[in-house]
């Protein structure tokens, strides 16, 4: 798990209505980022910005994937959500895998 640093996030009414609409309050989005959170990096996305996946758990033990990109404006670090949603089991146990598989390295 990391703990990101950042000085904010990013949202305008696109971002906002694709996180929401797959039912992950914006709230939740950055409270979840204010905890440790597993951060993978998203090559096949990543052809115009870098972009990352990241997954947290909710006070109430859901799981949530995240996708974002850091922006930056001189010293600050913003993230900018893409989307979020929260996780089937089958795609929960397969980045479990991988976090166990990334720390073994």
């Amino acid at each position: 798990m990391t703990r990101l640093s950042f000085t904010g996030f990013q949202w305008d009414r696109a971002n906002r209505l694709k996180c929401e609409k797959h039912g992950v309050p914006i709230a939740a989005i950055e409270e979840l980022f204010r905890r440790p959170v597993a951060i993978f990096p998203d090559p096949a996305h990543s052809d115009q910005e870098e972009r990352f996946k990241a997954i947290g758990k909710t006070d109430d033990r859901r799981s949530v994937l995240m996708v974002f990109t850091l922006r930056r404006r001189r010293a600050d670090v913003f993230i900018r959500l893409i989307s979020a949603r929260y996780m089937h089991k089958r795609e929960v146990d397969h980045y479990e895998k991988e976090a166990a598989r990334a720390q073994e390295r």
